[in-house]
C-alpha cells in the first residue's frame, strides 16, 4: 500500500472502466475527516477498499484520492456510461458500531458525491451497511434517502445479529426483508460462509434464494401489483396437492424436488408429514360440500 501513487488509484479504475464493466464501487467518501471518528468502534474498519485507503491516508498523510480527483471518475464514467456504486468504506461491521458517527459521516459525503454524479448525468447507487440491528434498519434507510436525494441505495444484508456464523445468509435475509419493505432499491445476498470462508456453488445458491425470498416479502408486503401472485399460485397447487405444480412455482424446484424424494413418497398423492390424515386431502374431499 505505501507505494501505491494517487495515479495508480485512478489508472486502476480507468482499466477497468475501458475493460468494460458496467458498474464499479470507488470508496471516494472516505475521508480523513472520518478517521478520529473511529477509536470508539469494535470492529474499526471493515470494508477491504475502506482499510486499504485509511492505510494508504495515514501513511502518506495526505487524502483520499478517490476523493479529490472525484471528477476525474465522473468523467470515466460519464464517458463509458458506467454506473458508480459509491461504496460505503466505513459500514459498519457490527450492531455496536451501526448508525455512528463514522457511518453517518460518510453518508453525507457520499450524498454531496451522488449530487455532483447527478448533476453531471452519471448514474450512481449508495452501497448500504452490513450489520444493523432491526429496531436501526428504518432508521438507516431514512438516512440514506435524505442524504443522498432519493439515489438508490443497495444494503449488504443487513445482517441483524452477529452470533450466527454458519447461518448468516438467514441473519442477512431477515435484515434484508425489512430494509426492502423500507425502501432499500437493492439487496446484496450473504452465503453461509460469510466470516468463516470462501463459498462454494450452493452456498452461493443458498445465499442467493435467501435473499430472494427477503425481496419477495417485501414486495408483498408493500404491494407491488402481481408480487403475490405467485404465492397464491402455490397455494392453488397445495390445496389440490399438485406435487409437480409445487415444484415448477418454487423458487428454488431442484430442492424442493430433492426434498420430498427424499421421502420415499414422491409418488404419494399426501406427504409424509401427516399421512393419510393429510388435512389437504381431506379439504380436496370435502371441497365439494362447503356450500351447505
Amino acid at each position: 500500500m505505501a507505494g501505491l501513487t494517487e495515479d495508480d488509484f485512478l489508472d486502476s479504475i480507468r482499466k477497468h472502466i475501458e475493460d468494460g464493466v458496467d458498474f464499479i464501487t470507488v470508496h471516494c467518501g472516505v475521508t480523513r475527516k472520518c478517521i478520529p471518528l473511529l477509536g470508539s468502534r469494535i470492529m474499526g474498519v471493515v470494508s477491504r477498499g475502506g482499510s486499504f485507503l485509511i492505510k494508504w491516508m495515514l501513511h502518506h498523510g495526505q487524502e483520499n484520492p478517490l476523493f479529490t480527483r472525484y471528477d476525474e471518475i465522473l468523467d470515466m464514467a460519464k464517458k463509458y456510461d458506467v454506473v458508480l456504486s459509491l461504496g460505503d468504506g466505513l459500514r459498519p461491521g457490527c450492531l455496536a458500531d451501526a448508525t455512528d458517527p463514522a457511518q453517518i459521516a460518510e453518508l453525507k459525503t457520499l450524498g454531496e458525491l451522488a449530487a455532483r454524479a447527478q448533476a453531471k448525468d452519471v448514474q450512481v447507487m449508495i452501497e448500504g451497511p452490513g450489520h444493523v440491528p432491526l429496531h436501526m434498519i428504518k432508521e438507516n434507510i431514512d438516512l440514506q434517502k435524505k442524504y443522498c436525494n432519493g439515489a438508490p441505495f443497495y444494503v449488504l444484508g443487513p445482517l441483524v445479529t452477529d452470533c450466527s456464523p454458519g447461518y448468516d445468509h438467514l441473519t442477512g435475509a431477515i435484515g434484508g426483508a425489512l430494509a426492502a419493505y423500507y425502501g432499500a432499491d437493492f439487496l446484496c445476498y450473504l452465503t453461509p460462509k460469510e466470516h468463516l470462508g470462501l463459498p462454494d456453488i450452493k452456498d452461493v445458491i443458498d445465499g442467493v434464494i435467501a435473499s430472494k425470498i427477503a425481496a419477495h416479502a417485501a414486495d408483498i408486503a408493500r404491494g407491488i401489483p402481481g408480487a403475490r401472485d405467485r404465492d397464491d399460485a402455490m397455494s392453488r397447487a397445495r390445496s389440490n396437492l399438485d406435487w409437480e405444480g409445487m415444484y415448477n412455482i418454487a423458487l428454488n424446484p431442484e430442492k424442493a424436488r430433492a426434498i420430498r424424494k427424499e421421502t420415499g413418497k414422491d409418488g404419494a398423492e399426501v406427504c409424509t408429514m401427516c399421512g393419510d390424515f393429510c388435512s389437504a386431502k381431506i379439504n380436496k374431499e370435502c371441497r365439494g360440500q362447503y356450500h351447505i
